[in-house]
């Protein structure tokens, strides 16, 4: 019996193709999100401690419905994630401050 959920009638499956290159990925510790009426742009920044610069590492533009979207399955993954290993915490972190972001209040200390 397969753990696949069952297709809608009518469902169109999606290949999705990856590139070398966008396969090996990027690492990003800070994103920074930014919004018109039309969009959500989404910076993928490395911040590295002691750096004065960090360098935008990619840039996703979204539609406010994908963005939403995306976030929703975010969740979904992050509650999955922490079903499995435990509860991700989150703390203030100092340079972050440093480098002038306000992280939001309701983050534990």
């Amino acid at each position: 019996m397969s753990d696949q959920p069952p297709k809608k009638k009518g469902a169109k499956q999606i290949q999705i193709e990856l590139d070398e290159q966008t396969g090996a990925g990027e690492y990003a510790n800070l994103v920074i999100v930014t919004h018109s009426p039309a969009e959500f742009v989404f910076d993928f920044t490395q911040v590295m401690p002691g750096m004065p610069k960090a360098r935008v590492r990619a840039r996703v533009i979204m539609a406010p419905l994908h963005a939403k979207a995306f976030a929703l399955a975010l969740r979904d993954n992050i509650g999955k994630f922490e079903a499995r290993f435990g509860e991700i915490q989150l703390t203030q972190e100092d340079w972050l401050k440093e480098l002038g972001f306000q992280p939001p209040d309701d983050l534990p200390n």
